[in-house]
């Protein structure tokens, strides 16, 4: 286990969330089915708004409407953004990753920390979640300004989109990327719930919990994640699945036979590569973020093309995985689905979807810093050891 990236080792505790193998995602102990249709929704709108979820990971109870647009409203209140935020990414050259700029932001803002504030001043520790959540709600607040703004000055001509106070949280976002549509509100709404967290074991989730185990800022902590989620073998997955599937739709075209995509299917794997998209680290089912993306796309775009290759990749992929007897899992997972529905309603630029990826996971992240500080969790230092130290307890491997 400790050779293998410490995989399934129990040594965490973690309340926003927790991934079963069998059930999925739950957050605070409920599932998304139930979720979607319990957590409130825009006026006229049938997706659940982030604001709910974010009041959920901090309180484990469904808020109601009145709640929701309370905290709506309360992040409108803290949504504008430091001069020097834009002064920053404005420094930074053209093609910087999207990611790289986010985490830059972020940096810039950092100054205006009141948890760093507050303890420089000698706050007590039982105050410490206090000065978090003040600084967490400071974030998520700003978040959609600021990721519109880097969308904005790397694939459009710079001019940044007012916000409209009027809208909720996601749909802001969308509207300041420039992204009018309801269907894409209702996109965007959808995504940021459920991309929101995972666990803690993951990458961005940990390392956020980690850094701030330390008693770094929120700022720093978050950072620190999003840094973990831009790794090819996590927040950018989405994107090597549209890659993926761009290829496939070159290859064997729109109307391809599923005797036809299973041997492309085979090529992928005899290439050497995985299908992107498909298996899990912990699930040993259909992601239930997957079903839900795709119910969406029933709804909204049932006879795009890509979304049929996607529903006939689905009913053929399992099946090859499952016949090479290496795969534990050969179900598809919240990536295979996202990138085709973003893609649809004309956010086409792939190099974004971890930007987007990582405004929604900041609320998860960040809910949960607030709960460590307030039940005080320790600095985490788990112990390591060397291959030789192995070795000499259980004895050399024979190859």
């Amino acid at each position: 286990m400790v050779a293998g990236g410490m995989r399934g080792i129990t040594a965490m505790l973690y309340e926003t969330s927790l991934l079963d193998a069998e059930e999925g995602i739950r957050f605070r102990g409920r599932a998304i089915p139930e979720l979607r249709e319990k957590l409130p929704k825009a006026r006229g709108g049938e997706e659940p708004l982030p604001e709910g979820i974010m009041w959920l990971m901090l309180t484990g109870e469904i808020p109601s409407e009145a709640q929701v647009r309370t905290l709506s409203a309360e992040l409108a209140a803290r949504a504008e953004v430091p001069k020097a935020v834009f002064d920053a990414l404005d420094a930074l050259p053209k093609n910087a990753h999207p990611m790289t700029q986010l985490s830059v932001a972020l940096m810039a803002m950092q100054p205006e920390s009141k948890f760093a504030k507050a303890y420089q001043d000698g706050a007590h520790k039982t105050t410490f979640w206090e000065h978090a959540f003040e600084d967490s709600m400071d974030i998520i607040a700003r978040l959609p300004a600021v990721c519109a703004a880097i969308y904005r000055r790397t694939f459009k001509d710079g001019t940044l989109v007012a916000a409209d106070a009027s809208l909720d949280w996601a749909a802001n976002f969308a509207h300041m990327m420039g992204h009018d549509s309801e269907a894409v509100k209702e996109l965007m709404r959808l995504y940021m719930t459920i991309h929101v967290d995972h666990e803690g074991g993951n990458v961005s989730a940990h390392a956020t919990h980690l850094v701030g185990s330390a008693l770094s800022d929120p700022y720093l902590s978050l950072v620190a994640g999003l840094n973990g989620l831009a790794g090819p073998l996590h927040g950018l997955a989405n994107q090597e699945v549209l890659k993926w599937l761009n290829e496939t739709r070159e290859k064997v075209g729109d109307n391809a036979t599923k005797e036809e995509l299973t041997e492309f299917v085979w090529a992928t794997l005899k290439s050497g590569r995985v299908v992107p998209g498909y298996g899990h680290g912990v699930l040993r089912k259909t992601d239930p973020r997957y079903t839900c993306q795709r119910e969406f796309a029933l709804k909204h775009l049932p006879d795009d093309p890509m979304f049929k290759l996607v529903g006939k990749l689905f009913e053929v992929v399992p099946g090859v995985l499952t016949e090479t007897g290496k795969v534990k899992n050969p179900w598809p997972n919240v990536d295979a689905h996202s990138g085709v529905l973003l893609q649809y309603y004309g956010i086409t630029e792939a190099n974004f979807y971890t930007v987007l990826f990582g405004a929604s996971r900041a609320i998860g992240v960040l809910s949960q810093l607030t709960l460590s500080r307030g039940s005080g969790y320790p600095i985490e230092r788990p112990k390591s050891v060397t291959s030789q130290w192995i070795e000499e307890k259980f004895g050399k491997v024979e190859a």
